[in-house]
């Protein structure tokens, strides 16, 4: 059964934190005692509900970033693209049907590392180019980093990210993806307009919620982000979803993923899937035109993003890095909330997406056990 949801405005819990601060208040009142509070959480709630986005500078430091970046490298020299045949990964409609959506490597690495290549980086036999270096060829890596990678969980499970995702109201969070994206120099393609909650669909509301971690800077020149404020509050427009006639009716001709339409109008059916006309940079007049800003990032920066948001990356037209680690994040079943069966995105039978607060246990435990 197909569901598209209208997203749910006001972020979940937020009823029930606010009554309780209120109560606090009131408590702290009648004991003669001074709220000295900062209004920075109710703030950035606010800004996050109003805008559908939160850009935080300096979320992450330098030493984290450079972390990061220099495992990633040890990953990659690990790597044999002889032996994996890493698929490309694309973003417009078209290629991504065709290479995403028949691709066994793909839909087997929600709880692993698997490696991605950029279009243009292979062969017609899929091999690596032969003048192309695999650390230069690659869209991306995901999408376990979080459940099977020592250095990215410590970020992924670290308080700072726990106490953000509670102050916006999250409430037993679940994190389902993570992923490495590099928008290679000169050859990294543009990200095309899309929701998140199209591809990491909760039900019955939209819980879908993403931390987007620079850790390079992130320009105009280099593929920055763009969103379009407010576009939030518009429904989902469509679904990714695993073909019913492949896995249930077993006809293996047809593509294992497709899309569904969700049979609403919005402004953005122009664009779905796609780029708004005129949207080539430098000018990028289109985007204007039709509401997108660009968000331009620091290393360190996060970019919080509502699942319902419109949003978008353009290529790197620039000699410089433009790397990203990327925390795609639910709230949990405790909460009534279902993951749909039908995402691309599911872990073998019988082992949950790791919970935020538990990941953050373990690595306090570890922390311990290690005497640091």
């Amino acid at each position: 059964l197909k569901t598209c949801l209208i997203p749910t405005l006001v972020p979940p819990g937020s009823g029930e934190v606010a009554t309780a601060a209120a109560t606090q208040r009131k408590k702290k009142a009648r004991m003669g005692v001074e709220d000295t509070a900062t209004p920075s959480v109710s703030s950035r709630r606010a800004e996050f509900d109003k805008n559908g986005y939160l850009l935080i500078k300096g979320f992450a430091t330098a030493e984290e970033c450079a972390g990061m970046r220099k495992r990633m490298e040890e990953l990659i020299d690990s790597w044999d693209p002889e032996k994996t045949m890493a698929p490309v990964f694309a973003t417009d409609e078209v290629e991504q049907l065709k290479h995403q959506a028949s691709s066994d490597y793909f839909l087997d690495s929600a709880d692993r590392i698997h490696f991605f290549l950029e279009a243009g980086a292979t062969e017609k036999d899929g091999k690596l180019k032969k003048d192309m270096k695999k650390h230069a060829a690659l869209n991306k890596v995901g999408h376990g980093l979080h459940v099977v990678d020592d250095v990215f969980q410590e970020y992924s499970y670290s308080d700072k990210v726990t106490d953000l995702v509670a102050d916006l109201g999250w409430k037993d969070a679940v994190l389902p993806q993570s992923m490495y994206i590099f928008k290679q120099p000169g050859i990294g393609g543009e990200v095309t307009a899309h929701q998140d909650s199209s591809f990491l669909h909760t039900t019955p509301r939209t819980t879908c919620m993403g931390l987007w971690l620079s850790l390079h800077h992130a320009t105009l020149e280099n593929g920055c982000l763009w969103a379009r404020p407010g576009s939030h509050r518009e429904p989902v427009r469509r679904l990714f979803v695993r073909n019913p006639d492949y896995f249930e009716k077993g006809d293996k001709t047809a593509p294992k993923m497709i899309f569904e339409s969700c049979n609403v109008k919005t402004q953005a059916d122009e664009w779905e899937g796609k780029m708004p006309t005129n949207w080539e940079p430098p000018e990028s007049k289109g985007l204007y035109d039709r509401g997108f800003v660009p968000l331009i990032c620091e290393p360190g920066d996060l970019v919080v993003i509502d699942g319902s948001i419109d949003h978008m990356s353009l290529p790197n037209t620039s000699e410089k890095q433009r790397e990203t680690y990327q925390l795609h994040l639910i709230e949990g079943p405790s909460q009534g909330i279902t993951w749909s069966p039908r995402n691309w995105l599911q872990y073998p039978a019988g082992k949950s997406f790791p919970s935020l607060a538990k990941g953050v246990a373990n690595r306090k435990r570890k922390a311990e056990e290690a005497g640091l």
